[in-house]
């Protein structure tokens, strides 16, 4: 499992290319999106504590934390409803593994963040089910959205560099 394409690898892949109908596809892919959700969420505090006590670990959790920080500020300030948001947008880095996360270091409760995370995992699934039965047109969408948010984000980046 990989964080990156149980759901937003594995319906494409599914309905594309192994020509597996969407409606088999989909509700594997949400299950196998959920399955690490449970352990993240009950065992990354423990874990964390007791592995900051060796240094490689202690900077491998505070990048990880601070990566996740960085990226979920939605989650920050909405709570379970960013959390949803959060994991619901299809791209790397936004997925049920870094909502997992982000929920443990934002204190959300375990069952809101199950919910929420759920939630998110429904509409990222319909997002990319959608673009997947679209064929080539929905590989031209997701493109055109991923050159669009990457520019967006460099010239953020880009901006805040000139100011700072």
């Amino acid at each position: 499992m990989l964080p990156i394409f149980e759901l937003r690898g594995g319906i494409p892949a599914g309905i594309n290319f192994f020509n597996i109908p969407w409606f088999i596809v989909v509700p594997i892919a949400i299950v196998g999106n959920m399955i690490p959700v449970f352990p993240i969420l009950l065992l990354l505090g423990p874990i964390s504590r007791l592995l900051s006590k060796i240094k490689f670990f202690r900077i491998f959790f505070d990048w990880l934390f601070k990566r996740t920080r960085s990226k979920s500020a939605v989650v920050e300030r909405y709570k379970s409803i960013g959390l949803m948001l959060f994991v619901a947008i299809p791209l790397p880095i936004t997925g049920a593994w870094t909502g997992s996360v982000a929920a443990f270091l934002f204190n959300i409760k375990f069952h809101n963040a199950i919910i929420s995370i759920l939630f998110g995992v429904f509409i990222a699934a319909v997002i990319v089910t959608t673009l997947s039965l679209l064929g080539i047109w929905g590989a031209i969408i997701a493109g055109i959205a991923l050159m669009t948010l990457g520019v967006l984000s460099l010239r953020k980046s880009v901006t805040f560099k000139d100011k700072g």
